[in-house]
């Protein structure tokens, strides 16, 4: 951050005057690695959801005595609960935050498990009594189900459908309906039935978010690198350019993103 940046007290700070070249240069040299968005404060706002996820899994952790936390990231949500069960197991695909979440959460006795998002789970049948996630990768409910006990509960927040597609589809243009609408709540209602779970609790929202600068949006597709999968600064900067001018025009970038919460139980 220059000393600039502090001359704005109000909740919409602006970089204008500062030069497209700087604001790219610097998201670009800023590590992408684990689930921080640190990185944001005072570029980009995004709404949470009301629901509150982390105080909610806290809840569940504390009452629970074994979990497993699916796609952890760096462990950071995980991290927030107060209690752990006695035992606790994560998993994560990605080296970096396999190795991070082991640093995190290693010294509160919590397991973490390489493992792909596409894999079959690396546990025995009816292990947890508590499932939980934040954004997994893609639910794997016949796996949820199988790791569960009698009795045992799937909870998590996911990512809903055409969630930030306002800035998918400045980059990409307009996507095809079976794109937009992936990852959607009903559809992800069925497959957890199917896999022999009772859907107990959903609750979804869209949330509003904006980009005060360029600098914000590159740093967001270099970290959340599946929004546009191809996304180089080189690539697209004729649109950065013109999104760039644009934010100093007009002011921030609007988007939504799109949350479910989502309370799945195995019967008895």
């Amino acid at each position: 951050m220059t000393t600039a940046d502090h001359h704005h007290h109000d909740h919409r700070p602006t970089h204008t005057g500062r030069p497209f070249d700087e604001l790219v240069a610097e998201a670009v040299a800023a590590p992408t690695e684990g689930w921080d968005f640190s990185w944001f404060d005072g570029r980009a706002t995004e709404e949470r959801p009301s629901w509150g996820y982390a105080r909610l899994m806290g809840e569940r952790l504390a009452r629970a005595e074994a979990a497993l936390d699916l796609d952890t990231g760096g462990g950071e949500v995980l991290n927030l609960a107060p209690k752990l069960p006695p035992l606790t197991a994560a998993t994560e695909g990605w080296p970096p935050n396999v190795e991070k979440a082991t640093r995190l959460l290693g010294p509160r006795g919590v397991v973490v498990v390489a493992a792909r998002a596409d894999a079959p789970l690396p546990f025995a049948d009816a292990a947890f009594d508590l499932v939980t996630s934040r954004h997994p990768v893609v639910p794997p409910f016949p796996e949820i189900a199988r790791v569960l006990r009698p009795g045992g509960t799937y909870f998590a927040q996911h990512v809903g459908p055409s969630s930030v597609f306002e800035v998918v589809e400045y980059f990409l243009g307009p996507q095809p309906d079976e794109v937009r609408g992936g990852r959607d709540p009903r559809a992800e209602v069925e497959r957890a039935r199917a896999a022999g779970l009772e859907v107990v609790d959903l609750r979804a929202e869209r949330l509003r978010m904006e980009f005060y600068d360029i600098g914000a949006v590159v740093h967001f597709l270099r970290k959340v690198v599946w929004m546009v999968p191809d996304f180089t600064v080189e690539a697209y900067e004729s649109r950065l350019r013109a999104l760039h001018e644009r934010i100093e025009r007009e002011g921030p970038f609007v988007a939504h993103s799109s949350r479910h919460l989502i309370e799945a139980r195995k019967p008895v």
